[in-house]
């Protein structure tokens, strides 16, 4: 595949702007990774360093895929850290408009779910969204969103994409969510970013019209964040691939569908696009068992027997591998999973405000009881949280940014937002009814909970944001002390032995310049655009907590030194805050750009609410009165954008 092509292909395959914003220089990758060296410096194993370093790799290689200025060094979070200047215009714009075509595709398919849900055909006998509505879904384009116009899609930006699934979860999270498998972590993406255009024009008009449904097959009984521990093996035979191995958790999975396959090719990951036969066989065949979540969904596991798959199935990105692409994909779906998550809470919002309205207690409506009151504002601001998240990295994905940090903050925002508020608002406000059969939360805990595992586990994120973070800061000062020690035969330095001072004389007065020249440097300037007090109040926070984190973190990294990577605990802890206080500033910027006031509070709430957790103080009289001042007029009615959901009815109702 030419560069050429790969110009062509991205704008094909993404908005128009954003082609023009991947690097097709061939850059040559280092052999050994800034992780790999660190790791074998630091005495772990040889086989530890090794697979810690493929994962660094496969890191570097997607940075490759982007020109410099929208690597990650170069992205939001991480420039509002290292920087002095917070680039506070790189933290969400509003979306554009959306073109009719796109809009008539998106209202149609709406139409198609809410008819189904209102006359109960949405699921067929097996309880799974059924395939008459799939089918339909497909009559309407919404399968081909995410494709390119040429192969029979409607080319929508990404962030339009987003908002949409909010939209759609509101009448059903797993239509979402499936949207998201099949446009983003399944085969179209992979396709269309990484495709020939001879393999685009074999596989996205199918995947575009929906007659051949999609999931990524990554996923193993030994491999889930550990994606060095594949087995699945394609041997070459000819003009095809053999493949033998076994896949687990596969959403969307079943015959006659199109995967993508993540497996080892002489050693190395790959990926081969794979449409699956029509009918189970002995060459391939699913592993059933039981899932509490993902109920509505087909997820099995897959087993691979001598199975054939033609070799111009196989992916060959310019740089990177299997690996490459499957991260690639991840960030998209990451975001997606922030929007599912803002559809979801509204459709639990929905649901608490009539019961709030209709219980009574001691002759009073609980809505009109200040805990009640306190759950439906921080539900709202949980809500407006997600939306902020979603269009601020959606919006930088459309223009070219990787994005990595920022997605991994909106998928752990937004699974432990829908967590929380499935438990400790939605699940404590309805009580025992919570657990009947047929109640909202009763029947889909199991779908609220878990997607704090989907597409990375939080934490595991957490210490991937960290060292997304930290990458760049340790090979500029930390790596040149190290190698110069170990090159030295130095194990354990000593500041106070002048030989060994001597050998790391010219890195160390490197970072101590870096470090006294940050901190000489003035007051950080005044970038933020108009918007009201108490939200430029919080956005002033953020801005300044991020300023001055790089000295914590420049500090934990001297402390720690090699042993950092085995300090998972403390990278958590310091990655959440980090979370935190990104989550308050793009928040408050998003709610400061809104002129509904029900939105503007719902936001600077929320901000309150994560300050002080991050500070350790108590929540004042006053926000109290905000927040329940803020449920009361919601439950009167005031949230605007929960209008049209349909709530469920209410379960054993008396007189």
């Amino acid at each position: 595949m030419s560069i050429d092509n790969w110009k062509t292909n991205q704008n094909q395959a993404t908005s128009s702007s954003a082609a023009d914003h991947f690097d097709a220089t061939d850059v040559e990758q280092p052999e050994v990774s800034f992780a790999e060296t660190a790791l074998r410096l630091g005495g772990k194993s040889a086989d530890e360093a090794r697979r810690t370093g493929a994962i660094d790799a496969a890191d570097d290689q997607v940075e490759a895929l982007f020109a410099p200025q929208y690597q990650t060094a170069n992205s939001a979070v991480h420039r509002a850290v290292w920087e002095r200047r917070v680039p506070t215009e790189l933290f969400g714009r509003p979306a554009g408009r959306l073109s009719a075509d796109v809009k008539s595709v998106m209202d149609e398919s709406l139409r198609v779910v809410r008819r189904h849900r209102r006359t109960g055909t949405l699921l067929d006998s097996e309880q799974k969204i059924s395939t008459t509505v799939l089918n339909e879904l497909g009559g309407t384009g919404y399968w081909g969103l995410l494709v390119g116009k040429e192969y029979g899609g409607s080319g929508a930006e990404f962030i339009h994409f987003a908002q949409f699934l909010t939209r759609t979860a509101m009448f059903d999270p797993t239509v979402a969510g499936l949207a998201s498998v099949h446009g983003c972590i399944g085969a179209v993406d992979p396709v269309r970013t990484f495709g020939t255009p001879q393999q685009k024009e074999r596989f996205l008009p199918e995947l575009a019209s929906g007659r051949r449904l999609s999931a990524f097959a990554l996923t193993e009984p030994c491999a889930g964040s550990d994606l060095t521990a594949l087995r699945t093996q394609a041997v070459r035979d000819g003009d095809d691939f053999v493949v033998n191995g076994e896949k687990l958790f596969i959403t969307n999975v079943l015959p006659g569908r199109t995967i993508g396959l993540v497996c080892m090719i002489e050693e190395r990951p790959a990926v081969l696009i794979v449409d699956l036969p029509d009918e189970e066989t002995d060459r391939f065949w699913l592993k059933r068992y039981g899932l509490h979540a993902l109920k509505h969904t087909h997820n099995y596991g897959i087993v691979f027997h001598d199975f054939r798959v033609p070799a111009r199935n196989l992916l060959e990105p310019l740089r990177g591998d299997g690996l490459t692409i499957a991260y690639h994909g991840l960030n998209l779906g990451r975001v997606a999973l922030c929007a599912n998550a803002a559809g979801t809470m509204r459709l639990m919002l929905a649901n608490i405000i009539p019961w709030a309205n209709f219980r009574s207690t001691y002759g009073e409506a609980i809505a009109n009881r200040e805990l009640v009151r306190r759950r439906i504002g921080h539900l709202a601001g949980l809500i407006v949280a997600c939306d902020a998240l979603v269009e601020w990295c959606a919006g930088l994905i459309d223009d070219g940014y990787r994005g990595e940090m920022e997605c991994i903050v909106a998928k752990v925002f937004g699974s432990e937002a829908q967590k929380e508020a499935a438990v400790e608002l939605f699940m404590k406000t309805h009580g025992g009814r919570a657990f009947l059969h047929g109640h909202l939360f009763g029947d889909n805990v199991h779908e609220f909970l878990a997607p704090c595992i989907y597409e990375g586990e939080g934490e595991m994120l957490g210490m991937a944001f960290f060292k997304s973070l930290v990458k760049q800061h340790g090979k500029q000062f930390f790596e040149p002390i190290s190698q110069a020690l170990h090159g030295a035969g130095i194990a354990r330095p000593n500041l106070l032995n002048p030989l060994h001072l001597a050998v790391i004389k010219g890195p160390l007065a490197k970072y101590g310049k870096w470090l006294v020249g940050r901190k000489l440097r003035g007051a950080i300037r005044e970038n933020l655009p108009p918007m009201p007090a108490e939200l430029r109040a919080h956005a002033l926070f953020a801005r300044e907590q991020l300023g001055r984190s790089c000295f914590e973190i420049s500090g934990t990294m001297r402390r720690h030194q090699l042993k950092l990577a085995d300090r998972q605990c403390r990278m958590s802890e310091l990655s959440w805050r980090m979370q935190q206080t990104v989550v308050i500033l793009c928040t408050s910027l998003y709610a400061g750009r809104q002129e509904d006031e029900i939105i503007r509070a719902a936001g600077s709430c929320l901000c309150n609410n994560l300050r002080n957790q991050l500070t350790g103080r108590r929540p004042s009289d006053r926000n109290f009165r905000h927040v329940t001042e803020l449920g009361a007029a919601i439950a009167g009615g005031a949230f605007a954008s929960i209008a049209g959901v349909e709530p469920e009815e209410i379960l054993m109702s008396y007189e």
